[in-house]
């Protein structure tokens, strides 16, 4: 990956893609047929970006920290449906960018009533802490997004015709609060509750929690949560282990053998020496995901 900093995953028609964070013109497909997997850089041609409802002090402070570290649309999640269209959310612009199997990329239409919800049920509000993570449905007309924190939440919008609506709201879930994170991490404190990727399987929603190192199913209608499982036990083991004091969990792909979790390291070593963005494959619980254990 040129810019490093994996930020989003999907699996769509059995080939897993990635977003990062520091590349706007840059979707990629990844080859998995080798142990080390190589990451094939998509061209995009990106359109100017639509109004979304965000205030200027945000857009603006967005604008700045993307001058230093670049991205400027600061991708942070990837989705897809069942006719393979792709959809990858930016974090400064609360916007989605539609790339479809044929034709040029385009925004989605979205109402501003989304945006205005969202800051007006607590999210959306502080800089570099807006959106996380999208998933949508197989028929393409269905989509989730999630508040990263302070506070969390889960948003979901629907298509009529060619714009997209909030129906009877878009807000499914608003979240305060911090929780601690697992005893297995060194130095471990009180972190603010977030959500950094979703994924859709089986009519149920999965969010992954970065900083409890879990992930959460949820009821796709209401956004409450039915059953979760930590990962902090492989995840944090010393040799996996970063110097940064959070977790680093930025994507997640939910299919019937398991989960892929793919890391977003901002250029940091962990602990056996690996510099590289790193995605991980969990095996599914006993019984599968819609089991209740």
């Amino acid at each position: 990956m040129r810019g490093g900093n994996l930020s989003g995953l999907a699996l769509c028609n059995g080939v897993l893609w990635s977003v990062s964070d520091r590349d706007d013109d840059l979707l990629y497909r990844l080859d998995t047929s080798q142990p080390v997997w190589r990451a094939e850089g998509i061209q995009l041609d990106v359109p100017p970006v639509p109004e979304s409802g965000l205030p200027w002090g945000l857009r603006s402070s967005n604008w700045a920290m993307s001058y230093v570290r670049g991205g400027e649309l600061d991708y942070e999640g990837i989705t897809c449906d069942a006719a393979g269209n792709h959809y990858l959310v930016s974090e400064t612009n609360a916007a989605v960018l539609q790339v479809p199997v044929a034709g040029d990329p385009n925004w989605l239409k979205i109402d501003p009533s989304m945006v205005r919800q969202a800051r007006a049920s607590g999210m959306l509000l502080h800089f570099n802490a807006l959106i996380e993570g999208i998933a949508i449905n197989p028929a393409g007309d269905r989509l989730w997004l999630a508040a990263e924190r302070e506070r969390r939440g889960l948003i979901s919008i629907n298509r009529r015709q060619t714009t997209w609506h909030c129906g009877d709201g878009c807000v499914l879930l608003s979240e305060a609060g911090t929780e601690m994170q697992p005893a297995q991490m060194p130095r471990a404190r009180e972190l603010p509750r977030d959500f950094a990727d979703l994924a859709l399987f089986g009519g149920k929603l999965f969010t992954l929690e970065r900083n409890a190192f879990r992930i959460c199913r949820r009821d796709a209608d209401s956004g409450s949560v039915e059953r979760c499982w930590s990962f902090a036990a492989e995840a944090l083991t010393e040799p996996r282990r970063y110097s940064q004091p959070f977790g680093l969990a930025e994507a997640l792909v939910i299919d019937a053998e398991g989960a892929w979790v793919g890391l977003d390291n901002n250029g940091g070593t962990r602990a056996d020496g690996e510099n590289r963005p790193v995605v991980w494959r969990f095996a599914a619980p006993k019984g599968g995901w819609s089991g209740k254990s």
